[in-house]
């Protein structure tokens, strides 16, 4: 018996074939670029190229031509978007070690390159496979909040999905003729996959695939609940927000950052020190005090809270002023521009971002001062936090202390 991975005979499982390589990679090809799309659309929510402070990728250059101005319609196009894109992703991974698996006796093949053509083809399976591989570790531990990578995970991942998926579609164009065939054939053909001396099998090729689908199905079980409240939450075993609700009433339900992980001091939200400073036209400013605020006309909204990480709310019940209302306050009473949004956080990312136009003008955006009926709790954005339809979580800033509007 061969000890050499380099040895066709080392590789004895019988499961390995044209056949099963091609149903997995056919289920890839389908999911992946489902993933890819959301993932493109995801960013472009975050309207990166509308502001610095919103662009996590300043070097992209021609990678970002997809991108445009993100709607407000309809309110839940972000939470369902995220929610697809993580939860799919999380239910691809058996199928993607599954396709490893089918395939690494090709890993091994010497010579590692016979020709040109056959060096570029290892060369982009080299990409392929190690794209793969950062795309989802990268993309579970920030689900997990585990940022243990070097470096921010945005540009970390919008970089490595082109790379990744740049191999996907080159491996497709070459590989898809080919599963197809397979898949027709009521004959497998033999190829370098197949065992030259098999083992004896302990499961069927089908089962095979049940046990991957299985493992497909538990993880998209253990996942999906982080996009819906109540009961259904907790069966999100392997996600952060598949817990109990924060705390109890109004104010309990999901979130990211706490006032204490975000240094916000009792001492600067108290009605004595806050103030909300609003810039406008010209420089026109105005000072609020949570009271100006209450005494303005207030309006309400039913919005989720829907986050990168693939969580989200159901509506929550927000009311507060409008932002075109402040707007208004400060000379852009027709049609109001861009807002610059600064938090009290100190540090971090998105303590400050920008929104577009399009989003402050939009009846349904607010400054909210409280929610279900109550006001904001410090961990919700006390005294006060946007709160915009269709835009990712990060971009509703919490603890908010200026507004400054105009072209970004």
């Amino acid at each position: 018996m061969a000890r050499s991975p380099f040895s066709p005979s080392f590789w004895r499982s019988p499961l390995r074939g044209p056949w099963l390589t091609s149903v997995l990679g056919i289920v890839l090809l389908g999911g992946i670029t489902v993933l890819f799309v959301t993932g493109l659309v995801s960013y472009a929510a975050y309207n990166p190229d509308l502001s610095p402070v919103n662009d996590k990728t300043p070097d992209k250059g021609i990678l970002g031509f997809y991108l445009f101005s993100w709607p407000t319609d309809p309110h839940w196009l972000y939470r369902l978007n995220q929610g697809v894109h993580v939860t799919l992703g999380i239910t691809l991974i058996p199928v993607l070690l599954a396709k490893l698996w089918s395939v690494v006796p090709r890993l091994f093949t010497l010579p590692p390159a016979r020709s040109l053509a056959h060096a570029l083809e290892r060369l982009s399976l080299l990409l392929l496979v190690g794209g793969a591989l950062f795309e989802f570790v990268t993309g579970v531990l920030n689900v997990q909040l585990d940022y243990i990578f070097p470096g921010s995970f945005y540009p970390l991942h919008f970089y490595g999905a082109w790379v990744f998926f740049a191999a996907f579609v080159a491996h497709a164009v070459l590989k898809t003729p080919t599963a197809l065939r397979n898949l027709r054939q009521l004959r497998e053909e033999r190829n370098d996959l197949i065992a030259p001396s098999p083992a004896e099998p302990t499961v069927s090729r089908r089962g095979a695939l049940w046990f991957v689908g299985g493992g497909s199905l538990l993880l998209f079980a253990t996942t999906v609940g982080q996009n819906f409240d109540g009961p259904l939450r907790r069966t999100a075993l392997l996600a952060p927000h598949g817990g109990a609700d924060p705390g109890s009433g109004p104010g309990g339900f999901q979130i990211n950052k706490t006032a204490a992980y975000a240094g916000i001091r009792d001492a600067d939200t108290s009605e004595e020190a806050w103030r909300l400073v609003v810039v406008g036209a010209n420089g026109h400013t105005v000072r609020l005090t949570r009271a100006d605020l209450l005494a303005m006309p207030l309006h309400s909204a039913a919005l989720p809270i829907a986050c990168v990480e693939g969580w989200s709310t159901s509506d929550q019940w927000w009311r507060g002023v409008r932002l075109r209302d402040l707007a208004a306050l400060v000379g852009h009473e027709e049609d109001p521009p861009d807002v610059l949004v600064e938090s009290l956080q100190q540090r971090g990312a998105f303590r400050r971002a920008a929104l577009r136009a399009n989003q402050v003008a939009d009846p349904r955006s607010l400054l909210a001062l409280a929610v279900n009926g109550e006001n904001l709790t410090p961990d919700h954005g006390y005294p006060a936090r946007v709160i915009v339809p269709a835009a990712p979580g990060v971009l509703n800033t919490k603890w908010v202390a200026r507004l400054t509007f105009g072209d970004l």
